[in-house]
């Protein structure tokens, strides 16, 4: 049956959706942009090859992008409750979705980045601009179009993850579908998840687009 508690259950879970979404996105960028940035420098064809440290980046972030999430989730079960007292729950949630989205978004950057024009670089270059100016003021500048549009996507991917998270206890509306529309066969409730994270799909698309198109000179 319907009723107010349901509807404040789907709210609050709407909340910790965007909670775990967002707070896992943003920490995953504070690691993945720096690795995406590194891999990008260091390969072959960057400004600063060096194949040792590609090697070593290249091979950790394959690893961790061939796990899945779920079996991640359940080997970082240790690690999570060391970090925050729990293995469940929406912040819990966080640190594994963190773990599989780092790969995910550095290998989005590193992609954004070996994208710009190598001309607009070589021209940097003999302004007499160093290998830092060059990240921070044309390759990051060139490429951020491309690293709106990898954020969206960033976004998207996390919120499947984090609903994956639900089979698992970790809150939101993946724990609610699961929860009622799996164990209690309750399918009215499982099809208002399903609905409301499409929703905020199309949210996170539709935002991040017309952010990519203003950032997009070409236009």
């Amino acid at each position: 049956m319907w009723s107010s508690e349901v509807t404040e259950m789907i709210i609050r879970g709407i909340g910790e959706s965007l909670y775990m979404t967002i707070g896992a996105t943003v920490f995953g960028y504070l690691l993945g942009l720096p690795a995406g940035i590194l891999l990008a420098v260091t390969d072959k064809d960057g400004i600063h090859p060096n194949a040792a440290v590609y090697k070593v980046l290249d091979v950790i972030v394959n690893i961790l992008r061939s796990i899945p999430f779920l079996i991640l989730l359940i080997l970082l079960i240790p690690f999570t409750r060391a970090i925050v007292g729990k293995s469940y729950g929406p912040t819990a949630t966080i640190v594994p979705l963190v773990i599989a989205a780092a790969p995910f978004i550095a290998r989005m950057v590193e992609s954004s980045l070996k994208e710009v024009d190598a001309g607009v670089v070589e021209a940097a270059r003999s302004m007499g601009a160093d290998n830092f100016t060059i990240i921070t003021k044309v390759l990051l500048v060139e490429a951020r179009t491309s690293l709106v549009v990898g954020s969206t996507i960033a976004l998207g991917t996390i919120l499947g993850y984090s609903a994956m998270a639900g089979s698992v206890g970790g809150g939101g509306l993946g724990d609610i579908a699961i929860r009622y529309g799996y164990h209690r066969y309750e399918t009215d409730i499982m099809a208002v998840t399903v609905i409301l994270l499409i929703v905020l799909v199309q949210i996170f698309q539709t935002i991040g687009m017309r952010v990519a198109s203003r950032l997009d000179k070409r236009k």
